[in-house]
């Protein structure tokens, strides 16, 4: 086996040097990785503090424009912008004022509380978008066979007013009727409120 030239060793030993150096600098101290959630939780710090509201749960979109974060801070990267008020959304985990979110496409990531409200709404059918003519039936009164009084497009906002028995009372487009709780996005099955 051949040796190397010197310069070509100084060379392999300088990358070598600058990659360990890289290496290092990208571990993480305690006090940094303290402000992980999952660390904060493998130190044996609560994780889940908030306002000890169940988790998961649904909210919706307050603002106009809401970033989806990577992380739990405004440090973190924008990973979305949410442009629509009103969109539900499940909270899934909080982190001191920060809640992580999950929303119909199943796509997750952080959002400040305040960007937040606990105003129900619901969207019709998104599993549906795709199929095409798919309607969702809105009825006079809680019960398949009573009176349509509407009909909603996959991906539509409604405003859920109420929940029980498997219905739920919805508002959208300036309609009101009820609309069976497996046809929406945004609220739990048999889910009473």
């Amino acid at each position: 086996m051949t040796s190397l030239p010197v310069s070509l060793r100084r060379a392999a030993l300088s990358a070598l040097a600058l990659l360990a150096l890289c290496s290092a600098s990208q571990a993480q101290t305690p006090a940094a990785a303290a402000t992980r959630p999952e660390a904060a939780a493998e130190e044996g710090q609560d994780a889940e503090m908030s306002r000890k509201l169940p988790l998961p749960r649904f909210v919706s979109l307050k603002s106009a424009r809401v970033n989806l974060r990577v992380g739990p801070g405004k440090d973190y990267a924008v990973s979305w912008l949410y442009m629509k008020p009103g969109l539900p959304v499940e909270i899934i985990q909080e982190f001191d004022q920060w809640r992580r979110i999950r929303d119909a496409e199943g796509t997750e990531g952080w959002v400040y509380h305040s960007l937040l409200s606990g105003e129900r709404t619901a969207l019709a059918a998104p599993w549906l978008r795709a199929k095409k003519g798919a309607l969702v039936t809105v009825h006079r009164s809680a019960a398949a066979d009573s009176t349509v009084v509407a009909q909603m497009e996959p991906g539509v906002v409604a405003k859920v007013r109420e929940c029980s028995f498997s219905w739920c009372e919805v508002e959208a487009g300036g309609r009101r009727g009820f609309v069976s709780q497996n046809e929406m996005w945004g609220v739990y099955p048999d889910e009473r409120f």
